[in-house]
């Protein structure tokens, strides 16, 4: 199979082949975004969202380098402490609003006090922003903070219009995007329209852009093969074949940052009071019935990797001495008898309601009951899922993370105490102190000797586990020329057209 990461058709095109008329570009999703405000957003496909929509102070580039976006250059203080940033100048948002550095200074002190801000984990080491001038401003911090760029190359950098955040954000985000909002139909479409004085508005070839969940794969392939869509999201891995082999399809992948594993409740309320979120033997009996492998080979064809750990083999920080765990179902049994608890075990699992997930978690649940497990399942809508694992209404979910460039984005959010994605209500004082000294080191070998230590004791309790590393697929019509397959699953519309 040949596997392409670039869909390059656009240097085949003459002008005169484009459409005169305007142009929208029809990307299908595995699933509807939460809610469309930076601050609040947790799903995946709302930052594919918020790409198109909403500019960041730096932007990741196709070799995962960090690259200018709304700050065109930044320096931090010999002591780590007071990043400074030059800011863009010409910048509007959609609402007329102008960029400035008093726009930087509000929108992080609303991600760090907005009460259900999920970003104040990702931007805690920041005491205040001070406005030098209307193109500069500085961040001063607690601490050196080595993740700090990569943050603010997400969702904690998404500038919003300062004049929109005493409106509903997320039912009418006002940003300075390539594209503004025109409207949403919950569970149907988002639908965006050319941002006609975006400050790079020449490398935005089209005039709309329309997202539409579809969590069944099979009928997203269906759609993109009778010509109702132009590029889907989450190809399976099953279906890769198809696409390659069909005469008006491409094929595009990329190596991904993230995971996907199973989350348990260990202290968040009532649901926790389960015997796997009690004792640590019965999560580490569960992880060893699993036989990952055969996961990667049965549902995704081969083309994710079986994962140990929060980040991926590719990682520098990836850490050897923790390798994928070997199914051993006699040791899963030995833990249970250990533990002191009669069998069968009962277990809740919750999970996205996409086909492939579906197919991993009744894997696991057939495994799981040689253990002596027994695996109850409850699809859900994916925004739903993650509002439910969030007030603690689950025993265990089978989850992920679309990863970040840098590891402190996989990991801290998830297991430190109060953390912004902590949903299993975990804490450790000894991990909340590792974490902390791995954030505030910029040396790689000593923080990678930091994150050995975190994985030792995450290893030990398993709060959560890790099930495999996922790779970005994609089904593209030939229709479409210039897109590009980035590693962290964005879907840039830069320079992106369609034939006729």
């Amino acid at each position: 199979m040949k596997l392409t990461q670039t869909v390059l058709l656009a240097a085949l095109l003459s002008s005169s082949a484009l459409a005169a008329q305007a142009q929208t570009l029809r990307i299908g999703l595995e699933s509807d975004p939460d809610a469309l405000d930076p601050d609040r957003s947790r799903t995946f496909v709302g930052r594919i969202v918020f790409t198109a929509l909403c500019d960041k102070l730096i932007d990741v580039g196709a070799d995962l380098s960090l690259i200018p976006q709304l700050a065109t250059e930044w320096s931090f203080s010999e002591d780590g402490k007071a990043l400074d940033m030059t800011l863009r100048e010409g910048v509007v948002f959609h609402d007329g609003t102008p960029f400035d550095a008093a726009a930087v200074k509000a929108n992080i002190e609303r991600s760090k006090t907005l009460d259900d801000s999920v970003r104040k984990t990702e931007l805690s080491s920041v005491e205040s922003v001070e406005v030098l001038d209307a193109t500069h401003v500085r961040l001063n911090l607690s601490a050196p903070d080595a993740p700090l760029l990569a943050q603010l190359a997400d969702r904690a950098g998404i500038m919003l219009s300062p004049s929109s955040f005493d409106s509903d954000v997320a039912a009418n985000p006002v940003c300075s995007g390539p594209f503004k909002f025109v409207s949403r139909v919950a569970q149907d479409k988002i639908e965006l329209e050319k941002f006609g004085d975006y400050w790079n508005a020449d490398a935005i070839k089209i005039d709309r852009v329309t997202y539409l969940p579809i969590p069944d794969s099979t009928v997203r392939l269906a759609n993109l093969q009778s010509g109702d869509l132009d590029l889907i999201n989450r190809l399976a891995a099953t279906d890769a074949q198809t696409v390659e082999n069909a005469g008006n399809l491409v094929f595009a992948k990329a190596e991904g940052l993230g995971y996907q594993g199973i989350t348990f409740n260990i202290m968040n309320g009532a649901k926790a009071d389960n015997p796997f979120g009690k004792d640590a033997r019965l999560r580490d009996a569960l992880s060893l019935s699993i036989d990952r492998a055969a996961i990667n080979q049965v549902v995704f064809a081969g083309l994710n990797a079986p994962a140990s750990q929060f980040v991926s083999t590719a990682s520098p920080y990836f850490d050897p001495a923790f390798p994928v765990p070997a199914r051993d179902i006699e040791k899963a049994k030995a833990l249970i008898a250990e533990a002191g608890v009669s069998t069968p075990l009962e277990l809740e699992l919750q999970f996205p309601n996409r086909p492939e997930s579906q197919q991993v978690v009744q894997m696991i649940q057939a495994m799981a009951a040689e253990a002596g497990i027994n695996i109850s399942l409850s699809a859900k809508e994916f925004a739903t899922m993650l509002t439910d694992q969030k007030s603690g209404d689950f025993q265990a979910s089978q989850v992920g993370w679309s990863g970040r460039i840098d590891p402190d984005g996989n990991i801290t959010g998830f297991v430190s105490t109060g953390g912004g994605f902590n949903d299993g209500g975990y804490s450790n004082a000894e991990i909340d102190r590792i974490l902390a000294e791995a954030r505030a080191e910029s040396d790689v070998e000593k923080r990678k000797a930091l994150y050995h230590e975190a994985n030792v004791i995450l290893n030990e309790e398993q709060p959560l586990f890790y099930l495999y590393n996922e790779a970005w697929l994609y089904g593209v019509s030939d229709k479409v020329a210039g897109f590009t397959a980035y590693s962290d699953g964005m879907i840039r519309l830069e320079n992106i057209e369609l034939k006729q």
